[in-house]
């Protein structure tokens, strides 16, 4: 309905093609976009950096999680320098990245990673903190090892939370492509969309901002999926 009103809007004069393409421009761009291959060649691009930045910042988010969750010390150690870095806005943080890591993939990866690892900490932590001890009480009652409350009490009960912070942190993720991929880059959706604007290609726009968006449905659906088998045992 939304598209179909859409395109009457634009044959009609009301909506000017100046400012928005309509529909039918859309769908027109987006498949010469995928025949010269400027679409699918983007689209890798801009995958592969938030594979790549998600897999380093769950890493470092999740692991941060369990150090603190399951230790006094670490946790004293590590949640005030994570609360405090998680009050920063990481989009201000472009400059010193680049001053740091120049103007290469690091600045872009650096910046998805750090968008990823705080929704991951603390709901990863959330869920270990949120654990019923009577739980953790009769696994060292049944002389459970470390590595088996790790594995058969503390993860699975964490696992609800560290999911929903999944899902946060692919969006997040998503959001941060689009900032990142302004940072001198060469190739990307991001890199389309920046081109596009130089020209005033109106419909490029919205199908790479189309592509953003259909690839976080994605990434969502995917969690979504992976949740309801993780998490089976739940009504």
């Amino acid at each position: 309905m939304i598209v179909g009103v859409w395109q009457i809007l634009s044959s009609t004069g009301a909506l000017d093609e100046r400012t928005l393409a309509s529909p039918a421009q859309i769908a027109t761009r987006t498949v010469e976009l995928v025949q010269d291959g400027t679409l699918g060649t983007a689209t890798l691009v801009s995958v592969q950096r938030v594979a790549i930045g998600f897999v380093i910042g769950a890493s470092i988010g999740v692991a941060f999680a369990i150090a603190a969750g399951l230790s006094r010390f670490a946790d004293d150690a590590i949640d005030p320098p994570m609360q405090m870095l998680r009050t920063l806005p990481h989009f201000g943080l472009i400059p010193l990245f680049i001053i740091w890591f120049g103007l290469g993939e690091t600045p872009k990866l650096a910046l998805i990673a750090m968008g990823v690892a705080f929704p991951l900490y603390l709901n990863t932590l959330g869920g270990i903190r949120g654990i019923d001890n009577k739980m953790v009480e009769a696994a060292r009652s049944m002389n459970l090892s470390w590595g088996q409350r790790l594995r058969h009490v503390i993860m699975p009960g964490a696992l609800p939370q560290t999911l929903v912070g999944l899902r946060q942190s692919l969006g997040i993720a998503w959001l941060t492509l689009i900032v990142a991929e302004t940072i001198s880059a060469h190739s990307g959706l991001g890199y389309m969309i920046n081109h596009a604007r130089d020209f005033l290609q109106i419909d490029v726009i919205v199908v790479g901002l189309a592509m953003y968006s259909l690839l976080g449905l994605l990434t969502d659906g995917v969690v979504r999926q992976l949740e309801r088998r993780a998490l089976v045992w739940r009504s």
